[in-house]
């Protein structure tokens, strides 16, 4: 039986460490892609709560326009009037309550 010659061993190392190489890829490419799948998953929900904080704040924007407007009315003295005679049926001295009944 003859001994292989070193070409042959070489050639089976060489084979042997590029088995290895490819092995160590592809689990390094098996992780990344797991990565990347979970870091796609993240990026959605953080999309999704951005959108919900931007609705609230376009809402809480919107309130506090309508409340400002609210308060400019408020220091109206004739808006004033206005809510008293209508809400809580108050008159002006010398003035007469008319109600229809119907």
């Amino acid at each position: 039986m003859a001994a292989p010659s070193s070409k042959a061993t070489a050639k089976q190392g060489t084979k042997r460490r590029l088995k290895i190489w490819f092995f160590f890829v592809a689990i390094f490419m098996l992780w990344a892609s797991y990565t990347l799948y979970d870091q796609l998953g993240m990026q959605q929900e953080a999309a999704a709560k951005l959108t919900e904080v931007e609705l609230k704040i376009e809402s809480a924007t919107k309130q506090m326009s309508d409340l400002k407007l609210q308060v400019d009315r408020l220091n109206d003295p004739e808006y004033i009037q206005q809510v008293a005679r209508k809400e809580h049926n108050m008159i002006m001295p010398g003035e007469q309550s008319i109600h229809v009944a119907e």
